[in-house]
């Protein structure tokens, strides 16, 4: 008697779902900063017929391609090769939204990844549903609903995770071109939190977390020869045991 062989537990894949499926989209927030700004990317929307939200600004993000992406993480980095020709940076989940009334085309969920990039090598790309593409200023942008769909309440929630985690990460160190110095590592923090940190125990923490390696001198801010410095470990961020403090209170 031949044995039987065990059962699948794979389900058939179905023609037509007995149900209406929303529309599934990944959507990526970009930071980085540049002359002394934290600045987000942004793409403009298509004046297309049919297209929602004509002409406003919105988070670069699209629909999840089924034979493209094997996962959500997948579809984020495609998306954000596609926009700033970055293969790998720093990405970390948000969060999801959703909502019957968030896309005018219907029920729409989305899957929101936050990215840290470098401005050095990226190259700015519009696409298929966007007229334009560009870096803004945080502090420049009007507040929702100024963003298409619901993106202005997503880039507040991004925000707010960036300067949670800063205040006891190395998260700064992924938008810096390499090598850099402490002092430019140190003014990235500043231009994240929004205050000055003390010199001295900045310095301290930086070089007893053990993520830097020396790279040779570099010039410094003030035309000076510094050390320069890369990360040991280009993807996952250091965690501090302690937050910081302002400027001569550590």
């Amino acid at each position: 008697m031949r044995p039987r062989k065990p059962a699948s537990h794979r389900a058939t894949p179905l023609q037509t779902p007995p149900f209406p499926l929303p529309f599934t989209t990944v959507d990526v927030v970009i930071f980085t900063v540049r002359d002394d700004a934290l600045e987000v990317l942004l793409v403009q929307r298509a004046e297309s017929p049919g297209e929602p939200f004509p002409g406003r600004w919105a988070l670069p993000g699209g629909f999840v391609h089924l034979e493209l992406d094997s996962t959500l993480l997948a579809c984020a980095r495609r998306k954000l090769k596609e926009k700033t020709g970055v293969v790998s940076p720093y990405l970390e989940q948000l969060g999801s939204w959703g909502s019957a009334t968030r896309d005018p085309r219907g029920w729409s969920a989305t899957h929101v990844y936050f990215a840290l990039i470098p401005t050095d090598r990226v190259t700015l790309a519009g696409g298929a549903n966007s007229a334009d593409v560009a870096w803004f200023r945080i502090d420049a942008l009007p507040r929702h609903p100024g963003l298409g769909f619901d993106h202005g309440e997503i880039l507040e929630a991004a925000l707010e995770r960036l300067r949670s985690k800063v205040e006891y990460t190395s998260l700064p160190a992924f938008m810096l071109c390499q090598p850099f110095t402490l002092p430019q590592l140190q003014r990235c923090y500043e231009v994240i939190l929004g205050r000055a940190v003390d010199k001295s125990a900045f310095r301290t923490r930086m070089l007893a977390a053990e993520f830097l390696e020396e790279a040779g001198f570099v010039e410094g801010d003030s035309n000076r020869p510094a050390m320069g410095y890369r990360l040991r470990d280009a993807k996952t961020p250091v965690v501090f045991p302690r937050t910081f403090s302002p400027r001569g209170s550590e």
